[in-house]
């Protein structure tokens, strides 16, 4: 079968400004091709920075934040579509080849309802009448598995779940019937549960549509179950290409090995249950429009200790930990700390108080100023706890960045000068900064690379370790759990189904929920997809 996308020698250069130093030339993608047949799926994998959102917006001639296409070809259907000029890519865009990203919430238009989002580039393209339009977006919608078909285009984006918003967004693409779709980390944001319905619903549509794919992601596990062959990318050069058979079973390269065999080992469980150092009793909270979130919640944590709280989004798991640190005061119940019952608001703590329980949040990005260096992110805590200024000050902060592993010379970078990792490693510090006994972790390595987010909780076993920390590590990754865990607290709907030591709380008997939950999480294995389905709907027709 003929190639619908070739891509020969691509690349992609931008503009970087380095402070202090004058514009230079850096290349995103060197030189990678690829071939791509209709009604196949190719899946494009690396770390961050690897080049794979960018070669997939090149199958659309376009280049985003100032990157340019300098060399090589994009052929769709045999006709370079980088020679076509603004009016042949307008109608390529939208028509032939369409895109689905990561974050479908910011992708719809909060004003309008999903179904005139959902046929608005097929109207526009003259591809179908509205009429026309609707019925294919009525078909997708039943293809896709949303609830309601007849009426969920009249709803708006704030109406519906993050899975099914990401659905919506995918018969978006779909609804103009095009060659090709780019699907750039459409599950990622995803807790498992959410994730196998998604992936499910998107292998379902690509194979009753025959459409073509990229499907750019830095899960590997997620990538073996829709893709026909992967590309491996690594700082913009291709590492291994094959099938993802060969990928998965056979790599031949070292970088693919790693990506292949992260998480593999897990933490020894601590024995040692002495020494409670945060005790949650009956705690029911929520928030002021009456809507109850935590349902009578209790549990505790050893010193030393970690203990992962896991579950899908809008269980009740960062809510519980806006109640640990006084940021939502319960509506009963009570939070322990160190045996000293901890004022239920904010305010009410002392500053010593607050400096014992510290936070880590799931985005970096906006955890932090941008318009302040590393200095004065970790800096602030040294001053407001600790009364440090000036050299000693710098001082201090350089040996926290030496504790997280990250040289001195990071010191006067801003955020946007840092990867993703970095940001994560300086968001650590500046926890550490303040001395904690408690480190709140809030999905903090749902955003990172399988390799960066390995390092990220080596990192944190490695301090716990040689501080004696204690870690609340909020998570809806079984693999971390298994990873970092001590004992574990599943929540469900605002409830705690299980909790316990992990041993326990990972091996049968399972409640329904906590077996769904494991059951959901992707193995690196060829076909896993539709095992679990096909055993899904044996259970689901005896009952």
């Amino acid at each position: 079968m003929p190639e619908l996308l070739s891509i020969r020698n691509l690349k992609i250069e931008a503009t970087s400004y380095p402070p202090g130093e004058p514009p230079k030339r850096v290349t995103i993608v060197d030189g990678v091709s690829l071939d791509l047949e209709k009604g196949k799926v190719l899946g494009l994998i690396g770390e961050s920075g690897a080049g794979k959102s960018t070669i997939g917006l090149s199958a659309l001639a376009y280049g985003r934040g100032g990157a340019e296409i300098t060399g090589g070809e994009v052929l769709l259907d045999g006709q370079n579509i980088l020679a076509m000029g603004k009016g042949g890519i307008r109608k390529v865009r939208g028509a032939r080849v369409c895109y689905v990203a990561q974050s479908a919430a910011a992708a719809f238009n909060p004003a309008h309802k999903l179904g005139d989002q959902v046929i608005e580039a097929s109207v526009r393209h003259g591809l179908m009448t509205r009429e026309k339009a609707r019925e294919r977006a009525l078909y997708l919608f039943r293809v896709l598995g949303l609830p309601n078909p007849e009426g969920f285009g009249d709803r708006f984006p704030h109406q519906v779940s993050g899975g099914q918003l990401q659905r919506a967004m995918t018969a978006m693409a779909l609804c103009s019937n095009p060659e090709l779709i780019v699907f750039d980390e459409p599950t990622t944001a995803l807790d498992v549960t959410t994730q196998i319905d998604v992936l499910a619903a998107i292998k379902h549509a690509i194979e009753e549509t025959h459409t073509a794919a990229l499907y750019i992601t830095h899960d590997l596990a997620v990538v073996a179950q829709i893709s026909d062959d992967i590309m491996v990318l690594r700082h913009g050069k291709t590492v291994e290409y094959g099938t993802a058979r060969q990928i998965i079973e056979e790599p031949r390269q070292d970088y693919t090995r790693a990506l292949v065999n992260v998480r593999q080992t897990g933490k020894e469980e601590a024995q040692d249950q002495s020494g409670t150092l945060l005790k949650v009793e009956n705690i029911t909270a929520g928030y002021p429009n009456g809507f109850k979130v935590l349902h009578d919640v209790s549990l505790h944590l050893p010193k030393g200790q970690t203990l992962a709280v896991v579950g899908e989004s809008g269980s009740g798991k960062s809510t519980l930990a806006r109640v640990i640190t006084g940021l939502l005061p319960p509506l009963s119940g009570t939070v322990t700390f160190d045996g000293k019952p901890m004022s239920a608001a904010l305010s009410g703590r002392s500053r010593d108080d607050l400096r014992r329980i510290q936070l880590i949040y799931q985005m970096a990005d906006t955890a932090m100023n941008p318009r302040q260096t590393v200095r004065d992110i970790i800096g602030r805590p040294l001053t407001f706890y600790y009364g440090l200024r000036g050299a000693a000050k710098t001082a201090r902060v350089k040996e926290l960045l030496e504790q997280i592993e990250m040289a001195s010379g990071f010191v006067d970078r801003y955020p946007a000068e840092l990867s993703g990792g970095q940001k994560q490693r300086v968001a650590i510090a500046r926890a550490l900064a303040a001395k904690p006994e408690l480190i709140l972790c809030d999905e903090p390595t749902s955003a990172l690379d399988p390799l960066v987010a390995e390092g990220i909780l080596k990192l944190l076993m490695r301090l716990q370790e040689e501080s004696q920390l204690s870690y609340v590590f909020i998570t809806h990754d079984i693999a971390i759990v298994r990873a970092i865990a001590d004992s574990v607290a599943v929540m469900h709907r605002g409830k705690l189904v299980r909790f316990g030591q992990k041993r326990t709380v990972l091996s049968p008997p399972f409640d329904d929920y906590t077996d769904l939950l494991l059951k959901s999480v992707p193995e690196m294995e060829i076909g896993w997809l539709e095992r679990v389905l096909a055993t899904r709907r044996m259970e689901s027709a005896g009952n």
